[in-house]
């Protein structure tokens, strides 16, 4: 059974950049952590804004973010990716390290796992996301497509409660578009919930048990599937 608490609530939410027209104007909206929320929209309509007011990353003009029915400014960004995973639009903000098998347990070694249990989960994420042959490759040299699988597969190696993915399928073959909705459906059946961001309607079809279009800062239209 579907838990309608709101895991993220958003209660009158104002954004904008420098004094400028709202890019995120007055929106309230619960989204519920057991189930896919995708969110659609044209270029420019404030869905990436609204994704990283989501996750703490801007800090809105006008009203609140909750968190598990805490207010997001409680947490630090480091409390908050504890538990949300969250995919930007540019996969290179992920990557610090030199090679793709170091990215991926980079921060399991900071959180102290031992080496084998590193090695185990990063075999299993190299293998999913069909990158194994890169492991000694540098992140930044890898293709568009290589670059979001190895960005997905880093925030998953953390087993995050909740995924916010910001245009997840850019660069993915229709292929690799259908091994990632695999994925994301086996997370889901592990009771990890997620908000899609993304210009594939097709994809946020799929996959969304519910779907809200955001156009010029504002919800439009709002409907489970």
């Amino acid at each position: 059974m579907v838990n309608r608490l709101g895991y993220i609530e958003l209660e009158n939410l104002y954004f904008e950049y420098n004094n400028e027209k709202p890019i995120i104007n007055n929106i309230n909206l619960k989204i519920i952590k057991d189930e896919v929320t995708g969110i659609i929209g044209a270029n420019g309509s404030g869905k990436t804004t609204l994704g990283k007011l989501m996750m703490g990353i801007l800090k809105p003009k006008n009203g609140q973010v909750y968190i598990a029915n805490r207010k997001i400014s409680q947490f630090s960004l480091a409390q908050i990716g504890s538990r949300i995973g969250y995919l930007f639009q540019n996969p290179e903000n992920h990557f610090f390290t030199n090679t793709v098998e170091e990215e991926l347990g980079f921060t399991l070694k900071f959180k102290g796992f031992n080496e084998v249990n590193i090695e185990e989960k990063v075999e299993g994420l190299l293998k999913l996301f069909q990158i194994e042959d890169l492991r000694k490759q540098s992140p930044l040299l890898l293709s568009q497509g290589e670059k979001q699988r190895l960005a997905i597969a880093t925030i998953l190696i953390n087993d995050p409660e909740y995924l916010i993915l910001d245009e997840p399928t850019t660069g993915l073959d229709f292929e690799r578009k259908n091994i990632l909705m695999e994925v994301l459906k086996e997370l889901m059946k592990k009771g990890v919930g997620m908000t899609i961001i993304s210009h594939d309607n097709f994809f946020v079809d799929e996959i969304s048990h519910r779907v809200i279009k955001i156009h010029r800062g504002e919800i439009t239209y709002d409907q489970r599937t």
